[in-house]
């Protein structure tokens, strides 16, 4: 069965997509830590990071530095956060946000009904620093 992730990517649920390639994909996700939380995904369905071969990996975590830095670029945070959970959703997801303090890393204190609106508001922004930065040719209009 598909992953609630796999059903994003192939647009069976909706996504707030900053980044499209033929491997990896960045949306944001709807219960963030901070404004300008997203989760980068790699189109194959993989459990477990650890699982994930050594060229999928590398590009996973080489867009979770290059939106990093977009998001950096918009919020100016303390840090760019990044975190490797997985117990939620049973496909590899990389954790990218602006983070302030340690307290943004708890996932406690999610927002658990962000407005439509601010999400909107993050992707638009994150999309504009991504092709700002040259990064155009994989900024999906939404």
């Amino acid at each position: 069965m598909a992953s609630v992730f796999t059903k994003i990517i192939e647009g069976e649920f909706p996504g707030r997509f900053v980044w499209k390639d033929d491997r990896v994909v960045v949306f944001l996700t709807i219960e963030p830590l901070a404004p300008g939380h997203v989760l980068v995904v790699p189109r194959q369905e993989i459990e477990h990071w650890i699982d994930m071969p050594a060229d999928l990996s590398a590009r996973v975590f080489e867009v979770a530095q290059t939106v990093g830095k977009a998001i950096d670029s918009v919020w100016h945070p303390a840090k760019v956060g990044v975190e490797i959970v997985g117990l939620d959703v049973p496909h590899v997801h990389v954790h990218v946000f602006p983070a302030q303090g340690i307290e943004t890393f708890n996932f406690a204190n999610v927002d658990r009904d962000p407005k439509p609106e601010d999400l909107d508001d993050a992707a638009a922004k994150i999309r504009a620093a991504l092709t700002e930065a040259g990064h155009g040719d994989f900024v999906p209009e939404s």
